[in-house]
C-alpha cells in the first residue's frame, strides 16, 4: 500500500514540477520588474529588431536629460547661447538633490561645463541652470520640451522637469527615447560626440560618467544612463559595428549591473542579425577591379608585377561566363570558382543588404590607402538563415597581410574579423 501511495506521490509531484517549469522560462525570459521595457531599433531606417513594452508608459528618470540637451544644442546652433556663455546658479538650482555639482547660488557656469556636467555627472542643479536660462523656469522650460518632443515625433512623452527627479506626469516610452536619440545625432552630429565622455573635471575635481558601456561594449558611443526608485535602472545606448548602428533602450533594470547586462545581451543579438554574394569593383579610380575589364589583363602576358591570384581566379571565371549565351533576363551572371590557397580575407561588416555590405567593403578599403589596393572588395552570402545575409569582406591576402589589415582598421575603430581560406566553390558575380 505504501509503495502505491509512494507513486502516486511521485506522479503528482513530477505533474506539479512540469506546470512549474514554463513559468520559470518565463520568468528567466523576463530581466526586470513591472516597470520593464525595452526596444532595439536600426539607427538609420528606424527599423525596429527588438521589442518589449515600448509604448507603455514609463518614468524616463535622468534620459530627460537628453532632451535638456537637445535644446542646449538648438540654442547653441541657433546662436541664443554660446559654448563660453557664462549662466547664473539661481537658489533652485542650488537646492537640487544629488546628483549634483553642488553649486552655490550666485555661482556661474559656462555652457561648455553645463554640457559635460549633464552628460557626464548627470548634474540635476545644472540642469535647472539650463532650464531657467533657455525659459525662465523650470516648468516654462519643461512645456517647451514636451512641445519640441511632439514636433520629433514623441506622441507619448510628458515632460515635467529638466532633470528627470520624480514627477508623476513625467513619463515617456522606449520608442518615444530610441526616437530623440535619433534626432540628436541627425540634428546635432557637431555635438554628439559630447556624448562618448568618459570624464569630466570642474574646479579641480574628476567626474566618472555612468555610462559604463562606454568602456565595457565595443562600439558604443553613448548615449545616457537614469535611474530613480519609480523608474528603475535605465539606459538608453547608441552603437555602432560593421557600418550599422543601432539605438537601444531598457526601462526598469533592476540594477545598474544587471541594466547593463541585459542592454549589451540585447546589442549582440541585434548585431548577430547583420551577418554579411558578389564580388564587386572598387568605385575608387586605381584600385583592382573585378570586372570586365579586366578579364583581358588577368590573361594577357603583360599581368601587374604583383598578381594577386584571387583576382586573377575570379576574373578567369568571369572570362568563362562572359563566353557562354546570356540568359534573356538574368539577374545575375555567375560562375563558381576555386579559392586559391592562401586566399585570406578580412570580414568588416554583415547585412541584410547587398548593396549596404558592398559600400561597407569599399569604405573599409578606402581607409586602408595604398594597402587597400592589394585587397579585393567581395560580399559572401550567409547560408544559416532563409532571410539574405552578406558579409562585407576585403579578400586576396595572404594571413599575415590579412592580420595587418585588420589591425589597421582597427586602429580606426572598424571591427573586423580575419577569415582562413573556405573550403569548396565561391560564387563569384559580375556586377550590373
Amino acid at each position: 500500500m505504501s509503495k502505491i501511495l509512494d507513486k502516486t506521490h511521485r506522479r503528482y509531484l513530477r505533474s506539479f514540477l512540469l506546470l512549474l517549469l514554463p513559468m520559470a522560462l518565463i520568468s528567466y525570459s523576463v530581466p526586470a520588474s513591472a516597470k520593464y521595457a525595452s526596444l532595439v531599433i536600426e539607427e538609420e531606417t528606424g527599423r525596429v529588431l527588438h521589442a518589449r513594452n515600448p509604448d507603455t508608459l514609463r518614468h524616463p528618470a535622468s534620459l530627460t536629460k537628453i532632451m535638456t540637451l537637445y535644446m542646449t544644442f538648438e540654442a547653441l546652433r541657433d546662436g541664443r547661447l554660446t559654448m563660453d556663455q557664462r549662466l547664473k546658479v539661481s537658489r533652485a538650482a542650488s537646492r537640487m538633490p544629488s546628483s549634483k555639482l553642488g553649486l552655490g547660488r550666485g555661482e556661474t557656469i559656462t555652457v561648455r561645463q553645463a554640457v559635460m556636467a549633464l552628460v557626464v555627472k548627470s548634474a540635476n542643479d545644472v540642469a535647472v541652470v539650463v532650464a531657467e536660462a533657455l525659459a525662465g523656469s523650470e516648468a516654462a522650460f519643461a512645456e517647451k520640451m514636451t512641445r519640441k518632443a511632439r514636433a520629433l515625433g514623441m506622441r507619448k512623452t510628458t515632460f515635467k522637469n529638466a532633470s528627470g527627479l520624480y514627477h508623476r506626469n513625467q513619463k515617456s516610452t522606449a520608442r518615444d527615447m530610441a526616437r530623440l536619440a535619433q534626432r540628436v545625432r541627425a540634428d546635432f552630429p557637431e555635438y554628439y560626440g559630447i556624448f562618448q565622455s568618459r570624464t569630466f573635471t570642474f574646479r579641480g575635481q574628476k567626474y566618472r560618467s555612468h555610462n559604463r558601456l562606454l568602456a565595457r561594449y565595443p562600439g558604443a558611443d553613448g548615449m545616457k544612463t537614469g535611474y530613480i526608485g519609480a523608474a528603475g535602472f535605465n539606459l538608453v545606448t547608441s552603437a555602432s559595428r560593421h557600418g550599422t548602428r543601432l539605438v537601444g533602450v531598457v526601462f526598469g533594470g533592476k540594477s545598474s549591473r544587471s541594466r547593463d547586462r541585459h542592454m549589451m545581451d540585447l546589442l549582440d543579438r541585434a548585431f548577430v542579425g547583420y551577418e554579411a554574394l558578389a564580388i564587386r569593383p572598387p568605385r575608387r579610380p586605381g584600385l583592382p577591379a573585378v570586372a570586365t575589364t579586366q578579364v583581358a589583363r588577368a590573361t594577357a602576358p603583360t599581368a601587374a608585377p604583383h598578381p594577386n591570384p584571387f583576382v586573377e581566379q575570379v576574373n578567369t571565371a568571369l572570362a568563362r561566363t562572359a563566353a557562354q549565351p546570356v540568359a534573356p533576363k538574368p539577374p545575375v551572371r555567375a560562375a563558381a570558382v576555386q579559392k586559391p590557397a592562401g586566399a585570406w580575407s578580412v570580414q568588416v561588416g554583415a547585412y541584410r543588404s547587398q548593396r549596404r555590405a558592398l559600400a561597407a567593403a569599399e569604405k573599409a578599403q578606402a581607409r586602408l590607402g595604398s594597402v587597400g589596393s592589394q585587397t579585393v572588395v567581395a560580399v559572401v552570402p550567409s547560408r544559416r538563415s532563409s532571410r539574405p545575409l552578406f558579409r562585407s569582406r576585403l579578400a586576396g591576402l595572404s594571413k599575415s597581410a590579412a592580420r595587418n589589415v585588420c589591425n589597421m582598421l582597427k586602429q580606426q575603430r572598424v571591427d573586423c574579423m580575419v577569415f582562413a581560406p573556405a573550403r569548396g566553390a565561391q560564387v563569384a558575380e559580375r556586377p550590373q
